[in-house]
């Protein structure tokens, strides 16, 4: 049963998740004996790092000081309705680098809005932008925290969230930690798919995007901070909690 929860986790799960699921099919197991298990038989959690592109998010240096709403709290429960934004980078042999923004809503750990492009450009953000719109609609006093990088300062993207009512907050200039919980889902990406696999162009790339993003991640990859369930499932019982 570890061997094949292994493998249904595209052999991604270590101990800990393993012993959650074992648990979920009522198995009365002891994590340290999970462990010794996976380590006598060699299964073990397979995710590589790897070299990161020395690109930066574009700042242009005459941009003012903008308005921290977040401030590197991440407790959804003291802050509220928060979705982290950000722009990473994927290579492929045919086109290069190609571009994935994503927007992570920090209740659920879901992504609810992304988008691919072979431009780094506002229009890449405003995409996935409108996606997230369509899966948060009913979602109020919603706080969208980006970076400073010139697709979120532009004033397309600005008007965009003035018009639906949304606030913005960025990170300080040149401080990552700011926005932590979309640079964490982005190393999971890479160390979990990118960095496991040659990509041959953008097409390929988007193809293998969506179906770890929606098919994998969002639907059965669980969190232990959601009490060993998935983004989709955490979403649903957050749902239900609200109508009842």
């Amino acid at each position: 049963m570890i061997r094949q929860i292994w493998f249904d986790s595209r052999k991604l799960y270590g101990a800990p998740k393993i012993h959650a699921e074992l648990r979920k099919k009522s198995k009365r197991v002891g994590i340290k004996r999970v462990q010794r298990i996976m380590k006598e038989n060699g299964i073990r959690s397979i995710v590589q790092k790897k070299y990161r592109p020395a690109h930066g998010a574009a700042c242009s240096k005459e941009q003012p000081e903008r308005l921290n709403l977040v401030n590197q709290n991440f407790d959804v429960r003291t802050v509220g309705n928060v979705v982290f934004t950000d722009i990473t980078y994927i290579y492929t042999k045919r086109d290069r680098w190609v571009y994935l923004a994503s927007f992570y809503d920090a209740k659920t750990k879901r992504i609810v809005g992304w988008n691919m492009s072979r431009t780094i450009d506002t229009a890449l953000v405003l995409e996935a932008y409108n996606r997230m719109k369509v899966q948060l609609s009913s979602t109020k006093n919603l706080i969208i925290h980006s970076d400073q990088g010139v697709q979120y300062t532009s004033t397309a993207y600005i008007e965009a969230l003035k018009n639906d009512g949304y606030r913005a907050s960025y990170s300080r200039k040149a401080y990552p930690y700011d926005n932590a919980c979309i640079e964490s889902f982005h190393s999971v990406l890479k160390k979990e798919l990118v960095y496991r696999m040659q990509f041959n162009d953008f097409e390929d790339a988007h193809l293998r995007i969506f179906q770890y993003i929606e098919g994998w991640y969002n639907n059965q990859r669980i969190h232990s901070a959601l009490g060993y369930r998935t983004p989709n499932e955490y979403a649903k019982l957050l749902a239900q909690q609200k109508v009842s």
